[in-house]
């Protein structure tokens, strides 16, 4: 499939003398069954190294997205993962949820576990800089969920940008919208943080609803977790049968469940699987009707610099592959 990579370089999963070199995450989530999912792949992947966990508000109020994220962590035994809450409300705007997707608790769906651990005595954004200036080697930073905690990181502490390899992030669409007719719910949620994010100079690759609609679990996909026989699967079984309810709805016509967040680790394990085009994105944060929609110049017509790398195809069988094997290691 076709690839293009931003940073020739860059080596996502090498050996070199017998030493495993893997890429280091700060996942910035707001879980969300999806969430969820992309925070189960890192942590099962020996390609990844996931450093940190913050958490921001959007697919439920910020008090329940931090909860999920140490729920999932404590029911994977993954404890020692620094957790954060970051900011309670976007930059400008109100603060919008999407319970009518994600349910009262933001992961219903599955009996999960309580936190039996306590997060860091610090702030999202304060854990990121921690992250980051502790680390050896630079950091990627993976966005899920609204990008508020990004952009306070990136402007409270400029020092640090340059130890940031990449931002991958799912957001946007090019020509969709999932909660208004142009606009993606994550950039709808904070579009000027999303705006900071896309023009701070960052490598940035881009997992839209032009993809991660591609990139459906089916019912009988959904079967065949519940028989894989661990804790973590079991609970995904019944977090996915939950999310796939909503998107079966005649409003939507999917045949399953979309996986927006998972397409970001996957990129990261796996590139290949994945079509993509390098061009200019942007954010409108002023008009009427698409105040949140991302901007994407495919035929270059703006003459801006190529800053995102941009998913628009999946191999989903492979995609669906990783998954089922990710959870088979737990």
């Amino acid at each position: 499939m076709k690839y293009i990579n931003l940073m020739k370089s860059y080596r996502f999963y090498h050996k070199n003398e017998g030493v495993t070199m893997m890429t280091k995450i700060i996942l910035d989530c707001d879980p969300g069954h999806d969430d969820a999912l992309a925070m189960m792949m890192a942590v099962a992947s020996p390609k990844i190294e996931l450093a940190a966990v913050t958490t921001s508000a959007g697919n439920q109020t910020p008090e329940k997205t931090l909860n999920n994220a140490m729920r999932m962590l404590t029911l994977m035994q993954r404890q020692e993962i620094p957790v954060a809450g970051g900011n309670k409300t976007p930059l400008v705007k109100k603060l919008a949820t999407a319970g009518s997707v994600h349910g009262k608790s933001g992961l219903d769906g599955a009996d999960l576990p309580d936190p039996d651990f306590k997060p860091q005595a610090m702030t999202a954004i304060e854990l990121m800089a921690k992250t980051v200036r502790e680390s050896a080697e630079k950091i990627t930073l993976v966005v899920t969920g609204p990008m508020t905690n990004a952009a306070l990181f990136l402007r409270v502490y400029p020092e640090l940008t340059d130890r940031i390899e990449r931002i991958v992030y799912m957001g946007g669409a090019m020509g969709l919208g999932n909660w208004t007719p142009s606009v993606e719910f994550n950039i709808y949620v904070d579009p000027e943080a999303a705006k900071i994010v896309m023009n701070a100079g960052i490598p940035l690759v881009m997992a839209p609803l032009n993809v991660t609609h591609k990139a459906q679990i089916l019912k009988d996909e959904i079967t065949e977790i519940g028989k894989i026989d661990n804790p973590v699967a079991h609970a995904f079984e019944g977090l996915l049968n939950f999310f796939e309810i909503y998107h079966e709805t005649p409003k939507w016509g999917f045949k399953g469940a979309p996986l927006h967040d998972p397409c970001t680790i996957a990129w990261l394990i796996d590139p290949d699987m994945f079509e993509t085009e390098l061009m200019n994105v942007d954010v409108e944060t002023e008009g009427e009707l698409v105040r949140g929609e991302t901007v994407c110049d495919y035929y270059e017509l703006t003459g801006k610099p190529k800053n995102t790398e941009v998913m628009l195809g999946i191999d989903r069988e492979v995609f669906i592959k990783l998954i089922m094997d990710s959870l088979k290691t737990f």
